[in-house]
C-alpha cells in the first residue's frame, strides 16, 4: 500500500519551506519536508506531519521511499512504505546522519 502526496506548496509564511499533505486511511495529514535523500540508490522522504496549527510539537519524523516519474516532472510523486526492518534501519540511520550535518553546518 503507498500513500499518495495529494499537494505539494511552498509555504508562503517561509519561502524555503516546503508542505505536501499526505492522505492516509483516517484522514489527510499536512507534513512540512525536512530533505529528500538517497540510500543505496533509492530516494527517500523525511515528513515532519503537523497539526492543525501548523506546528509538530512531538518531534515524531516519519520516513517513506519517494519516488518521482523521470519521463513527467508534472506527475505527483509516490510515497511507499518501508516494510522491511534493515532498509528501515539503513534509511533511519542515513538521516540521523543528515541531522547530525545539519546541526554541524548551523554551529559553523
Amino acid at each position: 500500500m503507498s500513500d499518495e502526496i495529494i499537494k505539494e506548496a511552498p509555504d508562503e509564511s517561509e519561502a524555503e519551506e516546503m508542505t505536501v499533505t499526505v492522505s492516509l486511511d483516517d484522514g489527510d495529514v499536512v507534513c512540512a519536508v525536512v530533505t529528500i535523500f538517497e540510500v543505496e540508490g533509492r530516494d527517500y522522504i523525511a515528513l515532519l506531519p503537523l497539526d492543525e496549527n501548523g506546528e509538530n510539537t512531538d518531534g515524531e519524523v516519519w520516513l517513506y521511499r519517494y519516488s518521482e516519474n523521470p519521463d513527467d516532472p508534472n506527475e505527483e510523486p509516490e510515497l511507499g512504505y518501508i516494510d522491511d526492518d534493515d532498509e528501515f534501519e539503513k534509511v533511519e540511520e542515513a538521516f540521523d546522519e543528515y541531522l547530525d550535518s545539519v546541526q554541524f553546518d548551523e554551529l559553523i
